[in-house]
């Protein structure tokens, strides 16, 4: 483990899809688009294509309909899947095919599957509306959530931090921060035993981002959904794009929530407890303690981003105490590296 790394380098390891040093570089990627003419969806490997092709082959055997237009310079969904209600059930049978039959193990495999929908949207910056019988809302379609690193689709998350401040002397800033940080459970399918946010998760087709916040409180860290309601605030989001180390593509949002501690209050009201699993403990620690830990590599790559969004807003990281300031805070807020039409 690194123990030295800088602000803008923790920053670098999340949001490196254009990272020239990676062996990934110079693979040649194919745009997903949603329909021919149509807006730019995702984002294709080749081994991805050329599965896509074979897909293609296997309907045309068994006199069924090919699913994927296959142009030389991008693919998209055949004609006949034009509206939300076919794309979802078509890509159901073609994730849990590609589950069944183990073909990519590592992403969307038996022990990887998450049983949850995300939503794929024509405009991935765009309004999170559900999907309608018609084409006319902006969510395209929803997908297996493990298979969407398949597809390079960008996908949704909320992230909260829990936090207290003091009154200190010895601190630069007069105060010192507290953060409640919890270790992910050895079993997790992703970043087992890493340190998180306090709370975060993916969210799920259909729900709405403080809903999926308020839930994922009471699952992850047993904080009532009163306190939720009236205690958290929203306060922006980050956006990157994230390559695997194995070259799978995930462009993600996360919408990024605080919830301080007020003075003088219960403060069982606010200590987090784990409670489905996902969570093996939680630990208040100061800001000293949590940066050590972030330089040390010991935090989930994107939680990491959240913790640098909530020291930049509450004034710990400035333009005068880092040198890099204007380049951490460009490139957690991402466009994404490819072109996705409007």
């Amino acid at each position: 483990m690194p123990n030295d790394l800088t602000f803008l380098q923790l920053v670098q390891r999340c949001d490196n899809f254009s990272d020239s040093s990676s062996e990934f570089f110079s693979e040649e990627l194919v745009p997903l688009y949603l329909s021919d003419p149509g807006p730019q969806i995702g984002l294709l490997r080749p081994i991805i294509v050329q599965q896509l092709k074979i897909e293609n082959e296997r309907s045309r055997k068994e006199n069924l309909k090919e699913l994927w237009f296959i142009h030389e310079k991008y693919i998209s969904f055949a004609s006949w899947a034009n509206t939300p209600a076919k794309r979802t059930e078509a890509m159901k049978e073609l994730c849990e095919r590609w589950r069944d039959t183990g073909l990519f193990p590592d992403v969307c495999g038996p022990k990887k599957w998450r049983a949850e929908l995300y939503p794929v949207y024509k405009d991935p910056l765009g309004p999170h509306d559900a999907p309608l019988d018609s084409d006319e809302s902006n969510c395209s379609f929803d997908m297996e959530r493990s298979a969407c690193a398949l597809f390079g689709v960008v996908t949704y998350g909320v992230h909260m931090t829990i936090y207290q401040e003091i009154e200190s002397e010895t601190k630069p800033e007069g105060r010192e921060l507290k953060i409640w940080v919890p270790t992910r459970a050895n079993t997790k399918q992703t970043w087992p035993g890493y340190l998180d946010n306090t709370v975060a998760g993916g969210t799920p087709s259909g729900m709405g981002m403080f809903e999926s916040l308020v839930k994922e409180c009471m699952e992850e860290a047993s904080i009532a959904e009163d306190v939720v309601k009236k205690h958290a605030r929203s306060t922006g989001s980050i956006s990157y794009f994230f390559r695997t180390s194995a070259g799978w593509l995930q462009p993600e949002v996360e919408y990024v929530y605080d919830m301080a501690i007020p003075h003088n209050s219960d403060p069982a009201l606010f200590t987090p407890k784990p409670l489905d699993g996902e969570v093996e403990s939680f630990e208040l620690l100061n800001q000293t303690t949590v940066i050590a830990k972030m330089r040390a590599g010991r935090f989930k790559d994107n939680c990491a981003l959240v913790i640098i969004d909530l020291l930049i807003r509450l004034g710990y990281i400035t333009p005068d105490n880092e040198p890099d300031f204007m380049k951490i805070i460009t490139r957690m807020h991402g466009r994404f590296e490819y072109d996705l039409k409007r």
